[in-house]
């Protein structure tokens, strides 16, 4: 079977598990990088479980169980958080929604972040644009979208004002989503920008043009915008924060992702004061979650207290599973979603979602 033959196989994560259970077989399906189990009859085969073992009258085999079992009491609370998904719709915004996601610390899952929520809402059936300005391109990687050399990118865009439209290219597993991918050349865009008119202003407007040639060629407008920024804050980054409305930040539970995001706010307030009075940090959301540690949970407990309008409910664990799906050039969403990144990525999109 062909990748392609095994991505349709695949249904998008807020679906009814009834439906995943008829539409998936027993076994194992293949992905780009080789034979692996297949998520969705995994997922289907959980959701059977906990519906089979409930006889009229009775709770829930997870309701029952003794939670005195660690891995039990883990068990039930994913299943019950899995079910509260099921068949859930997520709204459209009243107007496209820009998030700049951003951290000058590397490491802290920008990236992961980006590409998983934007799947996530795609998967919904939400229209959702990625933007890399990263020059790793590791967004690009992660759906699946060539960018080598040779390939017209977001570089193109910036320094030579190609239409974002030329750029633009659909991630091959996600249906309404689709990527602006960022190649090697962006290492030096930097420089260049330097010397270049309204260089902070060039990616928002090249995104407004883009918004107004999709409304006249009658495509549907997008609902939601992820600009996966690089680890630093030079002006691919200030960029982005004059593109968008709204920040995402991702903050790693450890000490040293604190003190980086003093910085990265005053940053913020900087862009604020002198170039998009109307961006706003709206949304913080903790990875890389390790629950046997105090030094997580504290860390965790500190920025819920400076920023309690702001931390989404849902926390991002460290995950072999999210780490293992870009060398598959996948999202984990579609690489395993019924694993626990996976789950905590869409209750995620849902939180972004409702606000």
């Amino acid at each position: 079977m062909t990748s392609s033959e095994a991505s349709t196989q695949r249904i998008p994560p807020f679906v009814s598990l009834g439906s995943a259970r008829s539409a998936a077989g027993p076994g194992f399906a293949p992905g780009r990088g080789g034979t692996h189990p297949n998520p969705v009859a995994e997922l289907a085969a959980s959701a059977a479980v906990s519906r089979e073992t409930t006889v009229p009258g009775k709770t829930n085999v997870f309701d029952s169980m003794d939670d005195s079992s660690p891995i039990a009491r883990e068990l039930a609370h994913e299943t019950k958080r899995r079910e509260r998904l099921l068949g859930r719709e997520l709204p459209k915004p009243e107007k496209t929604r820009v998030f700049t996601v951003s951290n000058q610390k590397g490491g802290v899952g920008k990236t992961t972040t980006t590409v998983n929520i934007a799947a996530a809402l795609a998967a919904a059936g939400l229209n959702v644009l990625v933007i890399d300005i990263d020059p790793q391109g590791n967004a690009s990687t992660a759906l699946g979208v060539e960018h080598h050399a040779d390939v017209d990118s977001i570089y193109d865009v910036l320094i030579n004002d190609f239409p974002l439209a030329d750029v633009v290219a659909p991630c091959p597993d996600i249906n309404n989503l689709i990527c602006a991918p960022a190649t090697i050349h962006l290492a030096g865009a930097e420089i260049e920008l330097v010397s270049l008119v309204a260089r902070e202003q060039r990616l928002r407007r090249a995104i407004d043009v883009y918004a107004k040639a999709r409304a006249k060629n009658g495509e549907e407008r997008l609902d939601y915008i992820f600009i996966d920024c690089p680890p630093s804050l030079g002006l691919l980054t200030v960029n982005a924060f004059c593109a968008a409305g709204e920040v995402l930040i991702p903050i790693q539970c450890e000490y040293y992702a604190l003190e980086g995001l003093s910085q990265l706010l005053k940053n913020i307030e900087m862009i604020q004061k002198h170039l998009n009075a109307d961006l706003e940090v709206s949304t913080i959301l903790l990875t890389m979650y390790d629950g046997r540690t105090n030094l997580a949970a504290q860390v965790a407990a500190e920025v819920r207290q400076h920023f309690p309008d702001q931390v989404l409910g849902a926390v991002v664990p460290r995950s072999v599973r999210i780490s293992e799906a870009p060398s598959y050039q996948q999202t984990v969403m579609t690489y395993d979603p019924s694993s626990s990144g996976a789950l905590s990525y869409l209750e995620a999109a849902a939180e972004i979602a409702e606000r």
